[in-house]
Parts: C-alpha cells; sequence; structure tokens
C-alpha cells in the first residue's frame, strides 16, 4: 500500500470515527426536558439527523428510565428510537430533572407555605 492509499484509508477511518462519536452524542442529547410542561419528556420517534430536523413525541416523565438501568424486557415496546429513553443518560438526565422539580427539603417546604399562608388567613379574619 503506497502512502496516498494509507493516507485516503486513515483519512475515511477519522471521518467514520468522528461521524459515529457525534451521532452518538446527538442520540444521547436528542432526551429533551421543559420546565413549561413538568410533566412529561420529549424523545425522537424516527432516527434524527439533525436537531432541527429531529421529530418527538411527549412521553410521561415516569416512563423515562422507568427500567431504572436494568436489561429491558423481552415484550418491550420502546417509548423513544432506539431505547434513547433507557439510556444510562437518560437515567442521569431523570435524576437531574427530578432535583431540579423536587429539591431536596422542597416537600416541606410546600407544607410550610399552606400552613404560613393559613395563619395569614386565619388573622384576617380574627
Amino acid at each position: 500500500m503506497d502512502r496516498a492509499t494509507a493516507a485516503l484509508a486513515l483519512l475515511l477511518l477519522s471521518m467514520t470515527f468522528i461521524t459515529t462519536v457525534l451521532c452518538g452524542d446527538m442520540m444521547r442529547k436528542s432526551i429533551v426536558f421543559d420546565k413549561k410542561t413538568p410533566d412529561v419528556f420529549y424523545c425522537p420517534q424516527h432516527k434524527p439527523t439533525g436537531f432541527d430536523k429531529m421529530i418527538v413525541q411527549a412521553r410521561p416523565l415516569r416512563k423515562l428510565c422507568e427500567h431504572e438501568g436494568k436489561p429491558l424486557p423481552e415484550d418491550y415496546k420502546s417509548d423513544c428510537y432506539n431505547d434513547v429513553d433507557e439510556s444510562e443518560f437518560a437515567c442521569k438526565e431523570k435524576y437531574r430533572i427530578m432535583m431540579r422539580l423536587h429539591p431536596p427539603g422542597s416537600e416541606n417546604l410546600e407544607e410550610d407555605i399552606a400552613k404560613a399562608i393559613h395563619r395569614l388567613t386565619k388573622r384576617k379574619h380574627s
């Protein structure tokens, strides 16, 4: 093999590797959460060719990483293209989303606010 052929083969191999990494990164980042719709996440229904051409579908947030990283059952029907909603990244993303929606101590905060509002309204009526 001469140098030109070897260089061309190396170039093609490099381009293939870069394309694979970029497509994998696009698939990994294709789970979308919008704080305006906190009870759903969005994921691709078909293989995405770019972020501006991605067709997504809303799925309930409880369906994101519902198998918690365990092997999928044989009869499992995927919610998203290539089971991207069951990937390691999807599980990390669900954790991040849940921490954002319900930060530690927030359950007590809501209860404390409700009690404070009740006390204030009680004082006004007295």
